[in-house]
Parts: C-alpha cells; structure tokens; sequence
C-alpha cells in the first residue's frame, strides 16, 4: 500500500486488513501520519522515487496485489513545483510499477479524473475522452498511467487505473492546500474566514474515501485490468458543498469570493458506468449523509 499512511491509503489498507489480508503500508510520512498506519499493518518508511530500496521493501514481503496511492496531490503545488510532481507521480510510479512486476503484483494506480481531463471535456466525462490536463499534476498522473498500462500490456499482469474523483472524508488533512471537505470543515469548527475560488462556481464530483477503498477491494477480487473513473458522475458546485457543510455544522457564514487560480477548473464529473459493468462498483455514500458524518469526524478530532 504505497502512500498507506495517508487519507485515502490508510482507509484502503483498513478495508484490506478488515477482510484478513497482510497489509506493507510504504509511505515517507512527508505527509502521511505514523498514527494512521493502521493496526495490523507492517510499514516500510521511504520515498517511492528510490528505486531500489522500494524494490527490496516489496521483494520481502512477497505481494499479490499493489495499491499505488503515494502522490503529490495537490493541483496548485504542482504549477509552482512541478518537480516534486515528476518526483513521485512520475518516476516514483514507474519505480512501483516496476518492482510489482518483479514480484508478479497486480497494481491498481489511483489518478485522477477532473484534473486528468481538461476543461473541454464532456460533462460527465467518460474514460475514452483523451485527456487534456490544465496542470502538471494532471500531466504527471497521465504520465503514470502510461507506464502502467505499458506494463500491463508488455508483461500480460492486469494492472489497473482508478481515475478518482473528489475524494473525502475522515483523516483529509485541513492544513494542506488539497481536500477542500477538510478544510472547509476546520474553518467552521474553529470561526475562522473561509475563501470560495472561482466564487464558489466551479463543480467537482465528490466521492467518498470508504467508497473508493471498496473500489480497490473489488479491483483485487475480480482481477480487473483497465481504466476506469470512479465517481457519482454529478456536478457539486463548491458554493453548494459549503452550504451542505454549514448545515452539519449548525453554522451560517460568509465566504471571502476569489478568482478561481492557475491550474485549476471551471467543471468537472465523471462517468463511472464502466466501473458498474466491469467490476460492479458504484458509489453508494450520498454526499448529504456523507458532509455530516465528516464534519462529526472533523469536530470530535477538534474536541479531543
């Protein structure tokens, strides 16, 4: 489980480790947490953009299956450091892909899917629109997928690429520029301003994190090969995902509206229906109930 000590990794480890399977979380920790490796799970602490130390951690511990979540991800980071983003979307996943192969692992790779498409995309975008990213974050992951597919090709294993949508949930880091649910959230808890880009009009397709763990769960079970978007395939504008989050949180304010910045889109959603036909997955956490049991989440880490 690379990047198992972060948000969406360490719910993919839970739902693995929940249905009996040994869990290696690697993770560098620059910002995943120790204190969210969860219970049951062995760790290897390094960067995946080093080769041959990840190589060694996966040769030991022998995997079947490689779920590929480490990642700069972060859209805005990207445009001002793109070389972190080559770093580990790009040269940290063809080092995954690489040394799965060795072991004989199937990797599902989670990308993107609004930041992969463009903002010329259909709307909801399907998996055989061609990707036109606005941003190296975007380019980086489509840089990826390219070498898990090569690899999948060339050496027959059914290695996958999950193209997610707006991920949340429980254990998002607030303080990052990434992951607008968390943040939101921490500055309602805590009264502080809240800034709306693009004037709280662009649209997202938010998914939530438990969601996406059963998603890999299935990928592993019914040895999926392919891309596939994973999302509700509805537009939420940001304006509306505060509202649902002000009404969790019992709380009215009023938001600072800014330009939307570089490197960032107007729309974006996704159409998951070859993940239904494929692989059975569909998301079933509405957003509503799903805003609510975050915020709770959010405010009882806040108490503690």
């Amino acid at each position: 489980m690379t990047g198992g000590a972060g948000f969406i990794g360490s719910h993919v480890s839970d739902a693995f480790l929940e249905r009996g399977d040994e869990v290696l979380v690697v993770d560098d920790l620059s910002s995943g947490s120790r204190d969210q490796v969860p219970d049951g799970a062995d760790l290897a602490q390094l960067d995946i953009a080093q080769g041959k130390e990840l190589k060694r951690a996966l040769a030991g511990f022998g995997p079947d299956f490689v779920c590929h979540l480490a990642a700069q991800s972060s859209v805005t980071v990207s445009v001002t450091e793109p070389e972190r983003d080559f770093a580990s979307n790009v040269r940290g996943t063809f080092n995954v892909v690489r040394a799965a192969t060795e072991s004989g692992a199937r990797v599902a790779f989670a990308s993107t899917g609004g930041a992969l498409y463009g903002e010329e995309a259909p709307i909801p975008t399907p998996e055989a629109y061609v990707p036109k990213p606005l941003a190296p974050y975007g380019a980086s992951k489509l840089a990826g997928e390219a070498f898990i597919s090569t690899w999948e090709r060339f050496h027959g294993i059914a290695h996958t690429v999950l193209r997610l949508g707006n991920v949340y949930g429980p254990r998002q880091n607030p303080h990052g520029e990434a992951g607008v649910v968390a943040i939101f959230s921490e500055r309602l808890i805590r009264d502080q301003p809240l800034v709306l880009y693009g004037h709280g009009k662009p649209t997202r397709d938010y998914v939530h994190v438990r969601d996406i763990a059963r998603a890999f769960v299935q990928v592993a079970d019914t040895e999926t090969a392919g891309t596939f978007n994973l999302g509700w395939g509805r537009e939420v504008a940001v304006l509306e995902l505060l509202e649902l989050l002000q009404r969790a949180a019992g709380k009215q304010t009023e938001p600072q509206l800014k330009p939307l910045r570089p490197g960032e889109l107007t729309r974006s959603a996704i159409d998951a229906a070859a993940a239904a036909d494929t692989f059975g997955w569909r998301p079933e956490i509405e957003l509503e109930a799903g805003l609510a049991e975050t915020f709770r989440w959010y405010a009882s880490k806040t108490a503690d």
